[in-house]
Formats: structure tokens, C-alpha cells, sequence
């Protein structure tokens, strides 16, 4: 790992700087998740038995405390599926067997010299953003991959690394509801959105009644993600001055066969991937509708297809490269050095498995959403001022509640109906919460890929701690959310289209 001291002084100044050295005082998240949890524990003893009504549900909503007989016999007997069971665990180690593997073979290093240090610097954040954004058709793999490679093109560049984990997380994090496509998260909206809609007899949506609306905001959160990179983030990160370097030769004659073999190597893949696709009866299709991106088992399996793919290029290139010579005892021998790379992820991703497991058995997060759109539904807002606060609400619930369906289906029986009543379409509710569900999930300890992207950090800064991934995000957070807010006003107030097919904002 590097040590980068001036990165550190460069830092130092400021509210953001603040921020960070408060944040780096904060102990390892092993500590971290752990405290939080005695703390859990401590606020749902004393406020055991608060009961609010569950608006999509009518039913009770009681904090149940950890200190008690139920609550020891829950915590002993869930420990062991609370940490298999925590979803980005196998995702994470997943892709770190393909790209770990790519990166030891020498493919990343090869490729970044053969095609990235001939790109113009101006284009590289843009196009960081874009992939990155549209990235949530991959699901949460976009999240690791996206910010990995980001880092490493950035230290290619000779630009600072950890300024280039900022940007991937930012992208795929922050702008995880934009897309150009109509993704996975448009489907799983929609069906509550309309499930809330029934309460009081309103229209039902498609799956594009946000998609003109969310095409727009990718090319403005990929604008203004560039934008606060190059005048905000980097410069405050300043020059990276660790000890982790990349070769900078020219491609070899064995590394350029290589990448040739890599290349036929993904050709041959995607042209397999796009075979089992192209017949109606695919079992890659979604065997109700035969779409390939909405609930299809293609989106649903897109992380195995993303590491057989990984690993496909990477074998090819080490042969082709001659650093493989008998891929069936190295590939495996690579794939483990990879693994013991993540090894301070494993131990993580027990304590916070452990933390949401509690977090939720406790319904504290749950009470407090409750409680939130109450306030909000009695606070007697209409028009611009009623949005802006709504979404100001659910940016805050994120910080509690990652699961963007999962809040939705808590929210949506609140809001649907009251915006209805109000003559604001589902469509227009629906793209509202969506704007708050996405930006505050980068500055949230709770998120769980929060702690994967400072360990990605410390690969170039063993001294970064939460408080520098807190204050590197924070810009990032704060811009894009009042972007995105004076977006949707100039799209309310002055433009002509709706929001999408389908969707409109007014009834």
C-alpha cells in the first residue's frame, strides 16, 4: 500500500478537511460497524415498543429491542447467514477473481499502454461518468468494477488514483438512476409505483415513464460529474506522490500478441453471449415478456457473465503474452493471490452483515421512514417547494435505508396517493424519489459498498480513512443533488415533453 503524506496536507484545509480529519479520527469499520451496533442496541431498548402504522401495509411498526430474549436468540442463531447472506460479499470476491487476474497476467497494464495514454485527458472523466452511469444495467457490479479501473486508468495517467476511485463511485453510485436504457431498477419502481397508484384508483405507469427524463439527466450528471472532478475533487486531492507506480514502456511484441489473443478471446465471448440471446425462446430472456433487460435472467446473471468474460481475455492474453504456461495450475495459484488481497474486505463484511441484520430485525430504519413521510405529508407544501422537500426527505432516508425498492414500497403508498390528490401523476412521484434515492448513497458508512471503495483507496493511500472518502464524496453529493433538483425545475417549468413514455407530470 502507498503512503501519500501530501495528499494529506493538501487536504487539510477547510470545511472538507474538517471533515476528513474528524472522519480519519473515526476508528477502523471494523470498530466502526461494531459501536454502531452497541448503539442500536442502546436506542431500541430505550424506545422498545414505538409503534407507528405501516401506510403500505396498515400494519403496526414496532422497534423491537436487541436486549432481550428474542433479540439474543435472533443475533446467536443468524450470525453465520447474516454474513453469507450479505450481499456484496460474493459480488465483490467475484469480480476480484477476474480482475485480479487480469491485473497479474500484466492484461490491464498492456491494455491501459496500448489505448488509454493515447486518449486525450479531456475525454477520460466524461467517459468514466457515462459508462459508469449507464453502468446499473449491470447491477451492483458496476459499483466494483467501474471505480477499479478508474482508479487504475487515473494512475496510468499519472493523475491521481484516489481522485479516480472518487469518480467511478460517484458515477455509478450517485447516478445510479440515470441511464440511457431502460434498466432493471425502471421495473422494479414501476410495480410498486402502480401497486401505491391502486389506493386511490390512479393510472398505472410502464417501465418508461421516467426514460426521456432520466436519458436528459445522464448527460447532465456526466456534465457535472466532469465538472466537479476537474475544479472541485482533484485539485483538492492534488498530484498523487505514493509509492504505487505503473510501467509506462512501450507494449512489448509478446504483449501486443497478447492483446491480440485477448481481443479474439472477448470477440468469441460475445458473439456466444449474443447467440443464446438472439432466439425468442432464450432462456436468457424473460420468459414472460421476452425482454433481455427487464427481470431477465441475462441482467440476473450478468455478474458470473462479466467473470467468465474476465477470465476468458485473461487466459487468452496470458498465453498469447507467454506468461501463462499451464493455465490450469497458475490460473487457479493467480486467482488466490487475488483473493488474499481481500482478506480485511472478509472481515468487514461480517461486522456489517451483522449491523444490517440488526438494523433491520429492529425496524429501526423502517420506523424512521414512517415517521419522516408523515412529516412531510402533514407539512402542507404544494409546488416546487412540495418536490424539493420531498426529495431532501428520501436523500435523507437513503442515508438509512440503502435498498432503493425496498424504500420505495415503504414510501410510495404515502406519496403516491398524496401527489395524486395534489394532480401530480405516479410518473412524476416516482422520478421524484428517485432523484433523492441516488446521491446521498456515496457519503453513508451504512451503504455496503461504502467500506469496498475506501479499502480500494488505501491500495494508494494506507492512511485514508472514512473521513477522506467522506470528504471526497461530499462534493460530489452536494453539487449533483442540487443540480439534478434545478434540473427537474427547468423540466417542470419550461419543457414541452413528458417525463417519458407514458409519463407526464401533471394528471
Amino acid at each position: 500500500m502507498a503512503k501519500n503524506n501530501s495528499l494529506q496536507k493538501k487536504k487539510s484545509g477547510g470545511v472538507l478537511g474538517w471533515i476528513e480529519r474528524v472522519g480519519n479520527k473515526i476508528p477502523h469499520p471494523f470498530i466502526l460497524f461494531l459501536v454502531l451496533m452497541i448503539i442500536i442496541a442502546v436506542i431500541t431498548f430505550f424506545a422498545k415498543g414505538a409503534t407507528v402504522v405501516n401506510p403500505s401495509t396498515d400494519e403496526a411498526v414496532s422497534i423491537k429491542s436487541i436486549i432481550s430474549g428474542e433479540g439474543l436468540v435472533f443475533a446467536l442463531t443468524s450470525m453465520v447467514k447474516n454474513f453469507t447472506g450479505f450481499a456484496p460479499l460474493g459480488l465483490v470476491l467475484s469480480m476480484t477473481l477476474g480482475i485480479g487476474l487480469a491485473e497479474e497476467v500484466g492484461l490491464m497494464s498492456a491494455f491501459m499502454r496500448r489505448t488509454i495514454l493515447g486518449v486525450s485527458a479531456k475525454f477520460v472523466v466524461p467517459v468514466i461518468m457515462l459508462i459508469g452511469i449507464c453502468g446499473n444495467l449491470a447491477s451492483d457490479a458496476a459499483i466494483v468494477i467501474v471505480p477499479t479501473l478508474s482508479g487504475i486508468i487515473f494512475l496510468y495517467l499519472g493523475r491521481n488514483p484516489i481522485a479516480g476511485v472518487a469518480l467511478g463511485y460517484a458515477a455509478t453510485t450517485a447516478g445510479f438512476t440515470a441511464n440511457l436504457m431502460i434498466a432493471g431498477t425502471d421495473a422494479l419502481l414501476q410495480g410498486i409505483t402502480n401497486q401505491a397508484s391502486d389506493i386511490i384508483n390512479g393510472p398505472h405507469i410502464e417501465v418508461t415513464a421516467n426514460w426521456f427524463f432520466m436519458i436528459a439527466s445522464t448527460f447532465v450528471i456526466t456534465i457535472a460529474g466532469t465538472l466537479i472532478n476537474n475544479y472541485v475533487v482533484e485539485p483538492r486531492v492534488g498530484p498523487y506522490e505514493g509509492t504505487v507506480v505503473v510501467e509506462k514502456s512501450e507494449v512489448s511484441d509478446e504483449e501486443k500478441r497478447g492483446l491480440k489473443y485477448a481481443l479474439i478471446a472477448l470477440l468469441v465471448y460475445i458473439a456466444i453471449i449474443v447467440a443464446l440471446c438472439v432466439p425468442a425462446t432464450s432462456p436468457l430472456r424473460n420468459p414472460e415478456t421476452g425482454s433481455l433487460t427487464t427481470q431477465a435472467p441475462l441482467m440476473k446473471g450478468i455478474i458470473p457473465i462479466i467473470l467468465l468474460m474476465f477470465i476468458s481475455v485473461s487466459i487468452a492474453y496470458g498465453k498469447g503474452a507467454g506468461v501463462i504456461k499451464k493455465a490450469s495450475v497458475e490460473v487457479p495459484n493467480i486467482m488466490t493471490k487475488s483473493i488474499a488481497k481481500m482478506s480485511g474486505f472478509i472481515v468487514l463484511a461480517f461486522i456489517i452483515g451483522q449491523f444490517i441484520a440488526w438494523f433491520n430485525w429492529t425496524n429501526t430504519g423502517e420506523y424512521l421512514a414512517i415517521v419522516l413521510a408523515e412529516a412531510l405529508k402533514n407539512a402542507g407544501f404544494t409546488g416546487i417547494p412540495l418536490f424539493i422537500f420531498y426529495i431532501l426527505i428520501v436523500a435523507f432516508i437513503n442515508i438509512f435505508i440503502g435498498s432503493g425498492s425496498a424504500k420505495w414500497a415503504l414510501l410510495a403508498p404515502v406519496f403516491v396517493p398524496m401527489m395524486y390528490l395534489l394532480g401530480y401523476h405516479p410518473a412524476w412521484t416516482q422520478l421524484l424519489y428517485r432523484l433523492g434515492d441516488s446521491v446521498t448513497n456515496i457519503i453513508t458508512p451504512l451503504f455496503p459498498y461504502f467500506p469496498i471503495i475506501l479499502a480500494f483507496m488505501q491500495e494508494y493511500d494506507e492512511e485514508a480513512g472514512a473521513g477522506t472518502l467522506l470528504s471526497t464524496m461530499i462534493p460530489y453529493a452536494g453539487i449533483l443533488l442540487f443540480v439534478w433538483i434545478v434540473f427537474m425545475i427547468i423540466w417542470y417549468l419550461f419543457v414541452p415533453i413528458p417525463i417519458g413514455i407514458g409519463g407526464q407530470i401533471l394528471i
